[in-house]
Order: structure tokens, then C-alpha cells, then sequence
């Protein structure tokens, strides 16, 4: 069996600065879909905060959609940057990515 090296990827310092940005935005993202969700089922044990509880609901459920929108964001800037030749590789995607 032939030798497995470790493989190295060149990543710009500009691109992990990006990076980094739009994961903190993500996670604050993630923790707001937390806040607005435990906010609502609290209100619903309380018949006079329902319709405040059900509008947690519902912006729990519009940042759910600000998710991937943070990541198709990421993307293109990525890309954009990428295609001006402003790094000397390019970086691979996972599923893992926020």
C-alpha cells in the first residue's frame, strides 16, 4: 500500500477573516432561532401571551431562513473574491460548514 501523505491546502488570511465572520453571524443566528423558541413555548403556558408567543414562532421561523441565506452569502463573497484571483487556492465546502 503506497504511502499516504497528509494533504495541505493554501488558504488565504482574507479568506478565513470571511470565514469567521459570517460563522459568528451564524451562530448568533442559531442562538436567536433558540431565544425566539423557548421564548414562545413559555408564552403558550400562558393563555394571555399567546399571540405574542406565536410571533416568537414566527420569527424563530424567519431566522431559520436567515441560515441559509448567511451561508449562499458566505458562497458568493467567497467566490467573488476568489475569481479576482485574491487567494492563492481554493477551499473546499463540507456539509459541515454552518
Amino acid at each position: 500500500m503506497p504511502e499516504q501523505r497528509p494533504l495541505s491546502l493554501r488558504i488565504g488570511h482574507d479568506e478565513l477573516i470571511i470565514r469567521r465572520r459570517y460563522e459568528v453571524a451564524s451562530i448568533c443566528n442559531d442562538i436567536l432561532i433558540a431565544l425566539w423558541f423557548i421564548a414562545g413555548s413559555i408564552m403558550f403556558f400562558y393563555s394571555d401571551l399567546m399571540v405574542p408567543g406565536t410571533w416568537c414562532f414566527l420569527l424563530g421561523s424567519v431566522e431559520l431562513l436567515i441560515r441559509p441565506v448567511i451561508r449562499l452569502t458566505r458562497l458568493v463573497h467567497i467566490q467573488r473574491i476568489q475569481g479576482k484571483g485574491g487567494f492563492s487556492g481554493t477551499a473546499s465546502e463540507t456539509a459541515m460548514d454552518f
